[in-house]
């Protein structure tokens, strides 16, 4: 699924097991009973999990993620400390020219610290001239990266010139639990602005995959069990 800068970045859903039925099932092992399929009573149950805050049984479906995204935006998403990453590294690969490239620069929110918004009487040309600045920035060093690596500097130590709006690639494998943890606070409007956009692609692929987990999560105020 395609999100941010003209569609440079995505988020695929690269595996999946279990579902509503494993949440169910997870459940009634305790009184060593199972259903064979999603019906009005297990999805009753679902909801009952989720409104009084009995975690465990999501634990058992998990996501697999494989995301392209700017740095800054997965240091924000590995600040989650409740799946598994691998991405990407600049010892071994060298990096494209490619960055991330706001449509619109936004200006600190009055109310919200580390927040920003999109001031209502934005001015083009000012936006226009910051993102001419930008790009120069990014790519002066791009070039100051490639002149280290010709000049026989190792990969691990060119990369620290490089800035956090360079895209890399990871995967992200995630159980039910943890990711509705993540999109309780990614999908919020106080998170920035381009991890929103992640987290909302995120929440249509948990909404077909797990759509009574989902319903349940939404009825309860989206908030992991």
């Amino acid at each position: 699924m395609k999100v941010l800068d003209n569609y440079n970045g995505f988020i695929n859903l690269e595996d999946f097991m279990g579902g509503d039925l494993r949440v169910v099932n997870s459940a009634k092992v305790s009184n060593q009973k199972r259903s064979d399929e999603m019906g009005a009573e297990e999805a009753r149950l679902i909801n009952y999990l989720m409104k009084h805050r009995h975690g465990s049984p999501f634990e058992h479906s998990y996501f697999t993620f494989y995301a392209r995204a700017p740095l800054f935006v997965v240091r924000e998403w590995q600040r989650h400390r409740i799946g598994s990453f691998n991405e990407m590294s600049g010892r071994y690969v060298e990096f494209d020219p490619e960055f991330y490239y706001p449509d619109q620069w936004r200006v600190p929110a009055a109310t919200n610290k580390q927040g920003s918004v999109i001031p209502d009487d934005y001015d083009n040309d000012w936006g226009r001239s910051i993102t001419n600045d930008y790009e120069d920035a990014v790519l002066d060093a791009y070039k100051v990266y490639r002149y280290l690596l010709k000049s026989g500097v190792a990969k691990e130590m060119a990369r620290m010139v490089l800035p956090l709006s360079l895209y890399t690639e990871f995967f992200w494998t995630v159980n039910a639990r943890s990711l509705m943890n993540f999109l309780s606070l990614r999908t919020g409007e106080d998170a920035q602005w381009e991890i929103r956009q992640y987290a909302n692609a995120i929440e249509v692929v948990f909404s077909e995959k797990m759509p009574h987990t989902w319903d349940a999560w939404r009825a309860n105020g989206k908030v992991a069990p």
